[in-house]
């Protein structure tokens, strides 16, 4: 095996493994993207001889590679361009690739920066950069992605400028957990609009004559200017936080769920929930979930709507809490039917599935089909894509403590009691 070595040896030895297992990683990414550009012409010539139509020819497809590579569908379109790019137009870049002299990161940068130039052009740029492996020996991401840039400026300054007009349409606003209660919350702007909120970020700092520590300061001025709020006053929005009653009373200290960040410490949530009760000007309101004993899972919610979109919706996003469709973790955004209501699909909790956008148009394309089941009390779905691929994804348990078991003996008999909470 390439990756057997001995406990016994050298470092020398070990170092030359880990090179090994890089080149063999960068071999294995230029195979992948060839196998991927072909099937997608295998498709491409299947639909055609079916007589599907131009428009409708190749749905579905980005999110099936995305899916045989354990990644969101919704990164599909980004690995199918970039196998597309490299085996029609990128020959130089793919052979780099394929020896080793780039990474798959970095041949990813060559393909995004030369993604406005004509086909002629892109050409031009691999043939340039890449036709000689070794003079990108020692060259970082920025170094790659610099020396792209450079050259598809010379090339055709006009598409450069243009995409970059475009990219207003793309601003964009995201939130990922960090360590310790902390998020990054990222905003995408175009470059003068950007450099304006951090001048007027860093001129607050300057300005402040306190002790709290600069970035402090520069991240309380864009909480404050945008929700116009203190940042140590509660928190006016819905932050839908799910926690265990019994963590809320204070009789254990079981971690609740924050949508957009994750697990948090039941102190947090207290002290969260704490704040905005007290706060006069902002509503806080409960609303009880009620969990399976066994498998804590939702299995009902209190509510006074009956129709999908409100009762049953909420439902779907406190149990799927992202989007269902596996290696997805986009925000939900649509409330679907897994067995479409065409069909004959219910309207129902074990019918319904939380779905991001792209993968709910994903899974209509012709040969998709999804079916969900209560596997031991487990709400699973299960993705069948057009090549016959089954994919699951399973639901995962309200926060709280574990269910409480006692046995009590009648007539000789022993009968294990299971408490049922409401989380």
């Amino acid at each position: 095996m390439f990756g057997d070595f001995s406990d016994a040896a050298g470092e020398a030895e070990l170092r030359a493994v880990v090179e090994r297992c890089e080149r063999l990683k960068s071999a294995a990414a230029a195979a992948q993207a060839r196998a991927t550009a072909l099937w997608a012409a295998k498709r491409h010539a299947a639909e055609d001889a079916a007589g599907v139509r131009k428009d409708k020819r190749g749905k579905g497809l980005a999110a099936e590679i995305a899916l045989a590579r354990h990644d969101a569908p919704a990164q599909g379109n980004r690995h199918l361009g970039f196998a597309r790019a490299l085996v029609h137009e990128m020959p130089h870049t793919l052979a780099a690739l394929e020896t080793g002299a780039l990474t798959e990161w970095r041949a990813t940068l060559i393909v995004r920066e030369s993604a406005c130039l004509s086909v002629e052009h892109r050409r031009q740029l691999d043939k340039e950069l890449c036709a000689d492996p070794a003079r990108l020996s020692g060259w970082g991401n920025k170094r790659i992605e610099a020396e792209a840039k450079t050259i598809a400026a010379r090339l055709d300054a006009r598409a450069v400028v243009e995409r970059i007009d475009k990219a207003a349409a793309g601003c964009a606003v995201s939130c990922r957990p960090a360590a310790n209660n902390m998020v990054y919350l990222t905003v995408r702007l175009p470059l003068a609009q950007g450099v304006g909120v951090y001048a007027a970020c860093k001129q607050a700092a300057d300005t402040t004559a306190d002790e709290r520590p600069r970035g402090q300061v520069m991240a309380e001025t864009i909480y404050q200017r945008v929700t116009g709020r203190a940042a140590t006053a509660p928190v006016p929005v819905a932050l839908n936080l799910v926690m265990a009653d019994t963590t809320l009373a204070g009789d254990d200290d079981e971690l609740g769920w924050l949508p957009g960040y994750g697990p948090v410490p039941a102190g947090f949530c207290r002290a969260l929930i704490g704040q905005a009760a007290l706060d006069e000007q902002t509503r806080a309101t409960l609303r009880r979930l009620y969990r399976h004993p066994q498998s804590g899972q939702l299995v009902a919610m209190e509510s006074k709507a009956r129709i999908f979109p409100k009762g049953l919706a909420a439902l779907l996003d406190a149990r799927d809490r992202t989007c269902r469709t596996p290696y997805c973790d986009a925000p939900i955004r649509h409330h679907d039917h897994a067995t479409p209501h065409r069909a004959g699909g219910p309207t129902s909790a074990r019918n319904g599935l939380g779905e991001c956008e792209a993968c709910n148009y994903a899974k209509e394309a012709p040969g998709w089909t999804v079916t969900t089941a209560e596997v031991e009390d487990i709400h699973t779905a299960h993705f069948r894509t057009p090549t016959g691929a089954v994919y699951q994804s399973t639901a995962p348990p309200l926060p709280g403590p574990p269910p409480q078991r006692r046995s009590i003996i009648e007539d000789g008999i022993t009968i294990d009691l299971i408490t049922f909470d409401a989380a």
